[in-house]
């Protein structure tokens, strides 16, 4: 559900993410030239940029989390997708804005930008005007959301441990690696103590998650951040044996597969509640569990992407899946 197509059991994957996170380095200063693997790229920065950007809310969020806001130029793509919540929005002040939407190479070079922190649909097209061959030149390097590197090579489902080496590896770009691993540990924790909870109740309960679209819906398939998040949560995404990210399907599809509850994606110009009513007032969908026992969760964009509001996403999701758990 990056915004692709608008202009465009504590089950396995929490382990893994938890595994994943586990094998980071202990927190240092950063020694330059540093090298980081982004995607199936490495990018060696000489010392920390100093006039960042980064699109997308999820991207933005984590930057401000690590106390980088001093570092950055501004930030792209929230306000036209309707995104963000006040905290954030606080915690942004000043900074500018510098595109509602996806940002064009223009953007970047007038704002003298040295570092673009995006991902593929999150800012970046495959073939588009705006990617790392097209910015290399410019002086501007590029950091791509783990997630979204499921678009330009072969990876494994996305994970938890995709959002820590996010983290970890922000942390390593602008040497403020004891920030990175002091809020990894604490997300972890916190989800740690979320998964238990939920998986103590019982076997996980099935999801189908809703971005959008009515001929067909927009998901989230096995290498999408939401699959994770719902494992951790004590769930199972019905379409977790797609491999894909976010991706369009049939609802055919989603009917015979009968999830038992909906996570709602709440974003753009379409409310969560007329999604809503569109899953209820439709006769092909209705009869599904999900909506004939009123099993709907709603997450804000946010939260379903990957990023520190993950945790609120999977308290979220937990507390809708199994409500006996958290009371």
């Amino acid at each position: 559900m990056p915004k692709r197509f608008m202009s465009r059991c504590l089950s396995g994957a929490i382990v893994t993410g938890l595994l994943a996170a586990a094998t980071l380095s202990t927190a240092s200063a950063t020694t330059y030239p540093v090298t980081i693997r982004s995607c199936n790229r490495d990018v060696t920065f000489a010392g920390p940029p100093q006039r960042a950007i980064s699109n997308d809310v999820n991207l933005t969020g984590m930057m401000i989390a690590l106390g980088l806001k001093d570092r950055m130029a501004g930030y792209t793509g929230v306000s036209g997708w309707n995104t963000g919540t006040a905290e954030l929005k606080q915690a942004l002040g000043t900074l500018p804005e510098l595109s509602k939407e996806y940002p064009s190479v223009e953007t970047l070079v007038g704002a003298n930008a040295d570092f673009y922190f995006a991902g593929w649909n999150y800012g970046m097209k495959v073939g588009g005007d705006l990617t790392p061959a097209t910015l290399a030149p410019l002086g501007i390097k590029v950091y791509e959301l783990t997630e979204s590197c499921a678009h330009v090579m072969k990876r494994p489902p996305a994970s938890l441990g995709d959002v820590y080496r996010d983290l970890a590896n922000l942390g390593k770009i602008f040497d403020v690696e004891n920030r990175a691993d002091t809020l990894i540990k604490d997300m972890q924790t916190k989800i740690q103590t979320l998964s238990s909870k939920a998986a103590g109740d019982g076997k996980p309960v099935s999801v189908f998650v809703y971005d959008s679209g009515e001929d067909r819906p927009f998901t989230a398939g096995r290498e999408a951040i939401p699959t994770a998040l719902i494992a951790a949560a004590g769930g199972r995404n019905v379409m977790d044996d797609l491999d894909d990210s976010w991706t369009r399907v049939n609802w055919e599809t989603v009917v015979a597969r009968n999830p038992q509850a909906i996570v709602i994606v709440d974003y753009g110009s379409v409310t969560a509640a007329q999604k809503e009513a569109f899953l209820r007032n439709n006769p092909a969908l209705n009869q599904m569990d999900a909506v004939k026992n009123n099993r709907f969760i709603v997450l804000p964009y946010d939260d379903a992407t990957p990023g520190v509001a993950n945790v609120r996403a999977i308290a979220t999701i937990a507390k809708g899946l199994h409500p006996a758990a958290f009371q």
